[in-house]
């Protein structure tokens, strides 16, 4: 993030603008309703801007730019058509830390002007860091069509109930359950669509339940966060993120799926590293997994709303039942929101079908990491099943025991000449596949030198990766290429 978002309160403060032409306008436009003391310099002045000067709302020095007309200023603006003068004028702006903004120059300018969406007091600010006005105004285009125009009066009237709900309610957590249920309920739609009576009747009944209910359950939803690609979360986990007094996450959620959570929710790293027992996984903040369980019933317990955020989806290898398992024993309330699991949305950004009716009738999944804690069902996975024909297999983490993987399906009749290949960082812009055959994917892998997180698929369908890859297409590895 290039800029830090920001609104000034410019109520009785001097703003400087310096130029007089049109561009100037309409900065002074949008600066008028700031109830800002806007102050312009330039030596020709534009019809409309001295007759706001006469009405009394700007005042005028019709001269060139002097560094004194800086004193006092909080804000400045520099609109002429002289490059050398704005720049000038912007360096000392600079040397006296005020903010300076240079029209249609991003590199001499302190801060950037967003397009906006206005229904006072709502202000949504767009903006594309400088790169392409075009584009934020586009965005603001359509962010206009969805947001209602009486959302501003409907920011007004929520202020207006933070007197009688600060006077009735507890403490903060009862009153943000009364607003949410204000914004997530009919009142707030009443209100939108102009029933203002209805809205208020039920805006008072909610303050009387919410007052006499009981202090509010904490619980735990378990939420997939899918395989990389934020744009793949479903609209459900956006909402738990959104509503989250506390995350607990995984290290393999990816930050851009944390960026879309509630700001001031409180965020805990747990995430464990590949490899380790179950009960004795060691998170990079040295959490065991038992005492995951443990921080899920305490958060909860203390009235929270916790999201537990795993990768993928949480029932796919994601010890998510164990979790809940705990949970269920301490008789705390807990849901799941299902992911997209990586097996899939990788195989997908890969081009690689799972099954298809003329090369595979079923697919496995299978757990590439030999946890050794001594709770798996028999060790070791069918290998004469995964190397039937008709079959793929998907081996999560499978980088870890990849030498293995292959010498027990060759043993168990797999033939060295079967398609198979590694998808790395699935869905995401960092995403690698490579394919190759059973018996040159090891030294195929170890060229190409790729990082976990990473997907084995072995199985007929990999063949169809050459034809069918559409996302972050490289040249693949010939198929020809046998040991």
């Amino acid at each position: 993030m290039n800029y830090f978002p920001v609104f000034f309160d410019l109520t009785g403060q001097k703003v400087l603008i310096v130029g007089g032409g049109d561009v100037a306008l309409r900065k002074i436009s949008l600066l008028e309703r700031t109830g800002a003391s806007i102050t312009v310099v330039a030596p020709e002045i534009a019809p409309e801007l001295m007759a706001r000067a006469a009405a009394g709302t700007l005042k005028l020095a019709m001269r060139e730019f002097a560094p004194s007309d800086l004193d006092g200023a909080r804000l400045v603006i520099v609109a002429t058509s002289r490059r050398a003068v704005n720049r000038w004028i912007a360096n000392l702006s600079d040397s006296r830390n005020i903010p300076v903004n240079v029209v249609d120059d991003r590199e001499a300018s302190r801060f950037i002007v967003p397009a906006i969406i206005e229904r006072d007091p709502v202000l949504v600010a767009i903006s594309t860091g400088g790169a392409s006005p075009v584009l934020a105004r586009r965005l603001r285009e359509r962010l206009e069509a969805l947001i209602p125009a009486r959302i501003g009066e409907l920011a007004s009237w929520l202020k207006a109930l933070r007197k009688p709900a600060r006077e009735k309610l507890r403490d903060t957590d009862e009153r943000r359950r009364f607003f949410e249920a204000i914004m997530d309920g009919p009142a707030a739609r009443r209100f939108i669509e102009g029933d203002n009576q209805g809205a208020r009747r039920i805006a008072q009944q909610l303050l009387a339940t919410t007052r006499a209910a009981p202090r509010a359950a904490g619980d735990v939803t378990l939420v997939g966060a899918g395989p990389g690609d934020p744009e793949l979360l479903t609209l459900k986990a956006l909402r738990a993120l959104q509503d989250a007094d506390v995350i607990l996450y995984d290290r393999l959620v990816p930050p851009a799926v944390l960026d879309l959570a509630r700001r001031d929710a409180a965020r805990i790293c747990v995430g464990k590293t590949a490899g380790t027992p179950a009960g004795k996984a060691v998170s990079e903040g040295g959490i065991t997994q038992e005492e995951i369980n443990a921080l899920l019933i305490e958060l909860a317990t203390q009235g929270k709303r916790v999201v537990r955020l795993k990768g993928g989806d949480p029932f796919v290898f994601g010890r998510g039942g164990e979790e809940l398992q705990a949970l269920a024993k301490a008789r705390i309330n807990f849901s799941v929101v299902p992911g997209i699991t990586a097996a899939l949305g990788a195989a997908a950004y890969a081009g690689i079908p799972l099954t298809h009716r003329d090369f595979a009738h079923s697919v496995t999944f299978v757990t590439g990491q030999h946890q050794g804690d001594g709770k798996e069902l028999g060790q070791e996975p069918d290998w004469r099943a995964l190397a039937m024909p008709g079959a793929t297999a998907v081996f999560y983490m499978g980088l870890t025991r990849l030498n293995h993987i292959v010498e027990k399906l060759l043993e168990h009749g797999a033939p060295a000449t079967r398609p198979t290949g590694i998808i790395a960082q699935g869905t995401t812009a960092d995403q690698r596949v490579i394919t190759a055959t059973l018996a040159t994917i090891r030294s195929i892998a170890s060229e190409a030198r790729l990082e976990s997180p990473a997907l084995l698929l072995v199985g007929d369908v990999v063949a169809l990766q050459s034809t069918l890859a559409w996302f972050n297409t490289t040249a693949g590895v010939d198929l020809s290429r046998t040991a």
